[in-house]
């Protein structure tokens, strides 16, 4: 329940003033009362859904700051620009800043002048932050961890700093006065039962509340198509957007230069529309969303980086052009479509099964397995170089896949972080796999997905732990 200075009427009076709404979606009240309370939570809530303001308006009730951890510039830069509208003291930092953007935002935060501060893994964990959290007189409320799939896809691998959030809170608490607290919620769209675990374990979750919504959209056809060869993929795309004519959509694709070259053929095809990947400056990221939200793109070629926090309701479509390597990310991608409750569509291009004519899809599939294979045979490898006991920092220095290695290691039970910046390692013999599922398993589960006789839906519900359902009516399984 919220403290006993902050009623709930209260809570609804901020609401309706900064978003101008009457009352709460469910669960959106119940998890207010929760980070009001300072109770670590599990939120899995669809795409649309609401997540943001669930945090964001504790943070803003508290006096105090609250951390959001989020893991793309984009998402971030989006967010803050939306409350920075409303003249709410929120900031973000990252590597992309100018200098002198970087420098005030560590400034105010040394004033404790913000309520949320958003940043990824890295410049949490980076000194000059890390340093002015510290701060014996900064109170920090919580920690939230936005996209918390990313964890899990990203943590063991080029994203190591995933894996030593579980350090912070301990770690920050010893720099505060005593009895302070600090929460910590975990918000994604997609997690699996496995994947709920991972988060749980790797963030050190304490007795959270668990608040998940069926992740079903009765509005929401899925279809997969199998193309034989690279040109009737590419025709398969043109009669499908050329059927959507008017309507807005988003195309899937796994690479930067493959965005780059599908764009530039559809343009040459007589589409308006723009390659979307992480390569782009912050400037070209934001006018392209921009005019994909205000309909003058009808559409954009993007990789993963394009859709999470960018609402567009009325999203008609969303095609992929290459598969998804794994389930969370379809979930994550095809929820950008038809989020204002009205009919839309999602379809997915992909090579037959042998791959005979066309083995691009296998190829990506066996290069991620790969890549996942010789991490875990380098980190082995590493274990044996490294010392027991030391600073990440100095391993990553010594070794160029050091990082990742402890982070691999951790994942399987063989690390402990005694802060986010200094490890130990265990016996072998006393190791437990922490993380429950590994990514290659996952990707396995996305190829089910794929060829399965039975409802798509029941397929997806089923994965994410949830009740089977009745055959949706409106996905091409059950359709023929």
């Amino acid at each position: 329940m919220p403290t006993q200075t902050t009623a709930w009427d209260t809570v609804l009076a901020a609401f309706k003033r900064i978003w101008g709404y009457e009352n709460f979606r469910s669960p959106q009240g119940e998890i207010v009362q929760c980070l009001l309370a300072q109770q670590d939570a599990l939120i899995i809530m669809p795409t649309g859904g609401g997540k943001s303001i669930c945090f964001q308006l504790p943070a803003l009730l508290q006096s105090g700051l609250t951390l959001v951890v989020s893991p793309l510039v984009a998402l971030m830069e989006n967010q803050v620009e939306e409350l920075l509208q409303r003249q709410l003291p929120a900031a973000l930092l990252h590597s992309e800043m100018p200098r002198t953007d970087y420098k005030r935002t560590l400034w105010t935060l040394e004033r404790h002048q913000l309520r949320l501060l958003y940043l990824s893994p890295e410049t949490l964990l980076s000194a000059a932050v890390w340093e002015r959290l510290c701060q014996p007189t900064l109170k920090i409320n919580g920690l939230i961890l936005d996209e918390a799939h990313c964890l899990v896809q990203w943590g063991d691998t080029f994203r190591p700093a995933y894996y030593r959030l579980g350090a912070v809170r301990s770690a920050l608490l010893k720099s505060k006065p005593a009895g302070s607290r600090m929460a910590i919620a975990a918000f994604t769209a997609t997690a699996d039962p496995q994947a709920q675990q991972t988060i749980q374990q790797i963030l050190k979750l304490e007795h959270p509340q668990i608040f998940r919504l069926n992740p079903y959209r009765a509005n929401l056809y899925l279809g997969v198509q199998t193309v034989w060869t690279p040109q009737q993929r590419r025709q398969a795309l043109l009669k499908f957007i050329q059927s959507k004519s008017g309507q807005a959509g988003l195309v899937y694709i796994r690479t930067r230069r493959d965005s780059e070259t599908l764009a530039d053929w559809l343009t040459q095809k007589g589409y308006h529309t723009a390659a979307y990947h992480a390569g782009l400056s912050p400037q070209e990221r934001r006018q392209i969303e921009q005019d994909w939200i205000t309909g003058t793109l009808p559409f954009v070629v993007c990789t993963n980086a394009f859709g999470m926090g960018i609402n567009k309701p009325d999203c008609r479509w969303v095609a992929h052009f290459h598969s998804p390597l794994l389930l969370a990310e379809y979930v994550q991608e095809v929820g950008r479509a038809g989020r204002d409750g009205n009919p839309a569509e999602a379809l997915m291009l992909v090579s037959e099964r042998t791959g005979w004519l066309d083995s691009a899809d296998q190829q990506r599939r066996q290069f991620f397995e790969n890549q996942a294979q010789e991490q875990q045979r380098s980190a082995q490898q590493l274990v044996q170089k490294l010392p027991k006991q030391g600073a990440v920092n100095s391993v990553a220095r010594q070794f160029p896949q050091g990082a990742i290695a402890l982070s691999l290691l951790h994942g399987q039970g063989q690390l402990d972080w005694l802060d986010p910046f200094h490890y130990q390692i265990k016996p072998q013999k006393t190791g437990h796999r922490v993380v429950a599922q590994s990514n290659t398993q996952a990707a396995k589960q996305m190829v089910q997905f794929i060829h399965t006789k039975d409802c798509r839906w029941q397929f997806l519900l089923k994965s994410f732990g949830f009740p089977e359902a009745k055959k949706c009516g409106h996905c091409d399984r059950c359709r023929f």
